[in-house]
């Protein structure tokens, strides 16, 4: 056992790298030091950084880490966001038996059943948001795939499950990127939280005596739930079931474009849940990590993590581990490879957090993915690749607009 005594390395806020489809180069450099590396927050507080594989899986799963927010020494990126998050606690920032009382509520709407009997349903809004951005885009283009497909696809999906109007998108959209911009003003996100928490609130109360077939309805329903869990419950499903499977959409079709020999594998629909897996596995869009506290002393990769000490789990060098994924026969693990074995990969997280709606996500990306690059074949870059601007200052990586022509 030992304890490292490797250079600090800074979590940055900033995604400056040659390669914007790679996690951010202080994760890669640490990765190559060691599984676990010393580690400063911004504000200068100690943390530890964990990249390994093995060692990842480990932090998420091992009940000695804490995913309690409201701990005094939980690591955050700014001082604002421990406050932002500790006064309104989701079941992802809440240990067990808090978490798995919440969690379970909502299970049964993410089932991979249930997912199963939403595709008709998602290739319809796939299909209608393609038919509306070809139009506007006349024969050729251009359109922005971002704002006319990427985000408009998840985000009808998501309300019609949750029981919000899409017509009020613009402004829990808004919101939403406010509260994953880690460079806005804490007051500013904060305003943003509340604003969100304050109309799902409003939109609960509603549905008590007018409801519908959704989740908001069925949870109002519960009389073990208070009105600010079920508000902080829906934020958690509404950010996340459009933010991040929207940026995936994103980043996945300018990555394939950038490779279109690796494109032409989803026209065998037989391959597309393979080639979504690999996308996940080399995009993973949470590149700052996975917050967890040490509830006791624990060895991990050699180095002794103390009780109290704030871990960092990397998910994105984790799922480029070359033991693991570096197969024979396939492109090295930083390169596409659709055909690579990738279902191993951790972006949806690992252990009883991990990601709620993966089943719902991974059918959305396979239908959006598959349709769009079949029904418009000549999907080409309007700009030059290195003028796509990237958002690199939020919680969810992923492309501020994607200009495309076909």
């Amino acid at each position: 056992m030992s304890t490292p005594t490797a250079p600090v390395t800074l979590i940055p806020a900033r995604h400056d790298t040659a390669c914007p489809y790679a996690p951010p180069p202080a994760y890669t450099e640490a990765a190559s030091t060691g599984p676990v590396t010393r580690a400063e927050l911004p504000d200068g507080s100690p943390c530890w950084l964990v990249t390994g594989y093995q060692e990842v899986r480990t932090v998420l799963s091992d009940h000695r880490f804490s995913a309690d927010a409201r701990r005094p020494a939980f690591p955050f990126l700014t001082e604002g966001r421990r406050e932002l998050v500790a006064a309104n606690p989701s079941f992802i920032r809440l240990d067990d038996p808090e978490h798995a009382r919440l969690r379970r509520m909502v299970t049964g709407d993410f089932l991979v059943k249930r997912v199963e009997e939403m595709r008709p349903g998602i290739q319809r809004i796939v299909d209608e948001a393609l038919d509306r951005m070809t139009a506007r885009g006349g024969p050729n283009g251009p359109a922005d795939l971002v704002a006319d497909f990427a985000l408009p696809v998840p985000s009808l999906v998501i309300c019609l499950l949750l029981g919000v109007p899409y017509e009020d998108r613009e402004e829990f959209q808004a919101n939403s990127r406010l509260m994953l911009d880690i460079e806005a003003d804490d007051r500013v996100v904060t305003r943003a939280q509340e604003d969100l928490l304050d109309y799902l609130a409003r939109l609960a109360e509603l549905k008590r005596t007018e409801p519908g077939d959704d989740i908001l309805s069925r949870l109002v329903t519960r009389e073990d739930l208070s009105p600010r869990e079920i508000a902080s419950t829906g934020v958690l499903l509404l950010v996340a079931g459009h933010e991040t499977t929207a940026n995936m959409i994103g980043l996945s079709t300018a990555l394939l474009l950038r490779h279109p020999e690796q494109a032409a594998r989803l026209a065998d629909p037989a391959a597309v849940p393979g080639a979504v897996e690999e996308l996940l596995r080399l995009l993973t869009i949470v590149h700052t990590g996975v917050p967890r506290q040490a509830l006791e002393d624990v060895e991990l990769g050699g180095t002794l993590i103390r009780a109290g000490d704030g871990v960092m789990a990397m998910l994105s060098t984790a799922n480029r581990d070359d033991e693991l994924f570096g197969t024979e026969g396939h492109l090295g693990v930083d390169e596409v490879d659709l055909d690579r074995e990738a279902r191993r990969h951790m972006a949806f997280g690992f252990g009883v957090h991990q990601c709620l709606g993966q089943p719902l996500a991974r059918a959305e990306l396979q239908i959006a993915l598959a349709t769009l690059f079949r029904r418009l074949p000549g999907l080409r870059l309007a700009v030059p690749e290195e003028e796509l601007e990237f958002r690199s200052e939020a919680l969810i990586y992923g492309l501020r607009e994607l200009p495309v022509a076909w």
